[in-house]
């Protein structure tokens, strides 16, 4: 005779006692899918999450201007914006391994000076054997530290000092604007 197995009873589990956390379900996983029976194909459905928006205060961030007009203003552009001789001591050991370098002018975008005229460059070279190679090499690296794209001209002695005697436009203004010498062995 087999004997028959007792079958337990399905019972629920007791419910719990609520105290006064209140509980959180745990977080859905964004991207998952539910799948869900439709007789006898499994169909995947796209869980939807409505995102919260997040509501920012009223205050408002105050509104800085600066005053142009200010009599001090360039003198104080001047000063916060002026290099330091350890970073020109620095360029002139950077340009003298381009080659012999007569004379180095910089203008424009190295002193902070705004340069109306499209003629000045922002760095002249005057010098014998330039390797091109390094000069361009140099130049990327100077632009990166700027930050902006520089205007440049590269001459020989012999060009520099005829444009000079002739009164060329180009060394005229370019010496009568603002400009800073790094290197001048040509006792300008």
């Amino acid at each position: 005779m087999k004997k028959k197995k007792k079958r337990k009873k399905k019972t629920r589990p007791k419910p719990r006692k609520r105290t006064g956390k209140k509980k959180t379900a745990p977080k859905k996983r964004a991207g998952r899918r539910k799948i869900a029976r439709k007789g006898k194909h499994k169909v995947a459905r796209k869980r939807t999450h409505k995102k919260r928006i997040a509501r920012k205060s009223p205050v408002q961030k105050p509104v800085l201007t600066l005053n142009t007009d200010f009599e001090f203003f360039y003198e104080l552009r001047d000063l916060v914006l002026k290099s330091s001789p350890a970073e020109k001591d620095r360029m002139v050991e950077r340009l003298n391994k381009l080659g012999r370098i007569k004379l180095a002018i910089i203008s424009g975008v190295f002193i902070n000076k705004e340069n109306l005229d499209p003629l000045i460059t922002d760095l002249l070279i005057v010098g014998d054997d330039v390797d091109r190679r390094k000069l361009h090499a140099f130049l990327r690296a100077t632009e990166a530290e700027v930050g902006k794209e520089i205007k440049f001209t590269v001459m020989d002695k012999e060009e520099f000092q005829y444009r000079l005697a002739m009164f060329d436009r180009f060394t005229r203004v370019l010496l009568e604007s603002p400009h800073e010498k790094l290197i001048n062995r040509l006792g300008l």
